[in-house]
């Protein structure tokens, strides 16, 4: 081993100094202050995170107000709070809004894998136990810590690419605002030579039409009550994490990162039969918002935007190169989202459109039991038949 000079401390590296500081920072199952601070760093990552100008937030609100009016004119929803807040913000803005709103949905697994740590403590007799107590003892400070990293890493990554507050089509908690990345919305005009106005007001229309959804106040309560009882039974292979921080080195910055920073690990564990059932409705929750805020996007800005076709092909390209870092905020809830899943959700929506009409279809949002399940999103009669 490495000798130090005398009367110095050997873990007292700045890296280490701030772990301290951050470990201080608060208690409960994921440390939100290490998350702020990961996520932060990682979306700004070797890119340009420049304040959106005042023409910028302008023009997004704007283009907001006459979303709200026209997704109001079809649907018959009432405005959600957060269309009277669009927001034009930098990466790191998200991040911060994000690590707040989001807390609620990543708790209930963060506090069940802290359970399942508790409970797994040694069975062994007392005088025999010393290196596992220890070890627990370890766990008890790092869980925490690792929930934390994972959380900001899974963020800083969406930061880098989201384009609004409802990429990630979950409900969030106070304060109500529509948050818009000028700075990757700016990328992805240049990216595919989009005209600025109209690329806009689609990223608006899309925002707007989620927030109609995910806005409703019953809408939050029951994803959360879903997120809480599919976190009750996950099952947890804990063997996996011991070995990952049994030989951790507190002193190898690199080791630690890659501990620390593996996104969507830390939550994944297995399901029961009737938490495969809930994790249908999840999964129809989720295509029934994205199908739907589709459908409106489609309906409202083919009629507005002349470039509508162009922007639709960008973002549909967009939407099918997700990577495994955006897909890793879903893994960590339980609720990955496939392609498929979010196609049957559109179906649904044009084919009760075209058997009914624009208010019908949104009745779905009427009530957590008005919502189409798996089987009625594959067939929309069966929904008709209930609802309407």
């Amino acid at each position: 081993m490495a000798q130090t000079p005398e009367g110095s401390d050997p873990f007292d590296v700045p890296l280490l100094r701030e772990i301290q500081r951050v470990l201080l920072a608060g208690g409960g199952p994921v440390n939100w202050e290490l998350a702020r601070q990961v996520g932060i760093a990682g979306a700004s990552w070797g890119q340009p995170d420049a304040e959106p100008s005042d023409e910028d937030a302008r023009a997004l609100a704007e283009h907001v107000r006459m979303a709200e009016l026209a997704v109001a004119e079809v649907t018959g929803l009432a405005a959600p709070a957060e269309v009277a807040h669009a927001r034009a913000v930098r990466r790191a803005a998200w991040v911060e809004g994000n690590v707040r709103g989001l807390q609620g949905l990543f708790e209930p697994g963060a506090e069940r894998l802290a359970r399942a740590l508790a409970d797994a403590g040694p069975e062994e007799p007392a005088e025999a136990a010393a290196g596992t107590q220890m070890f627990d003892a370890l766990l008890d400070r790092i869980a925490p810590l690792l929930m934390g990293a994972q959380v900001g890493t899974v963020l800083g990554a969406l930061g880098q690419r989201v384009l609004g507050q409802y990429d990630l089509p979950l409900p969030r908690g106070e304060p109500p605002a529509l948050l818009f990345v000028v700075p990757n919305i700016v990328a992805l005009e240049r990216e595919w030579s989009l005209e600025p106005v109209e690329f806009r007001a689609w990223v608006a229309l899309h925002e707007t039409a989620h927030a109609f959804q995910l806005g409703r106040p019953w809408v939050r309560e029951h994803v959360l009550g879903m997120v809480r009882e599919l976190a009750q039974g996950m099952e947890f292979d804990l063997s996996g994490l011991e070995q990952r921080l049994e030989g951790l080195d507190l002193s190898n910055p690199q080791q630690l990162s890659e501990a620390l920073t593996r996104p969507g690990t830390a939550l994944e564990g297995t399901l029961t039969d009737d938490q495969r059932l809930l994790l249908r409705r999840m999964r129809a929750f989720v295509a029934a918002a994205e199908g739907h805020a589709d459908h409106l996007v489609e309906r409202v800005g083919r009629r507005l935007l002349r470039s509508f076709d162009r922007i639709d092909e960008a973002l549909r390209r967009r939407r099918e190169g997700r990577g495994d870092d955006e897909r890793a905020v879903e893994r960590m809830l339980g609720i990955e989202l496939n392609l498929e899943d979010e196609r049957l959700g559109r179906r649904f929506c044009d084919r009760v459109s075209e058997l009914t009409d624009e208010r019908t279809l949104a009745r779905m949002w009427e009530a957590p039991e008005a919502l189409p399940s798996m089987p009625e999103l594959e067939e929309p009669t069966l929904w008709l038949s209930r609802i309407a």
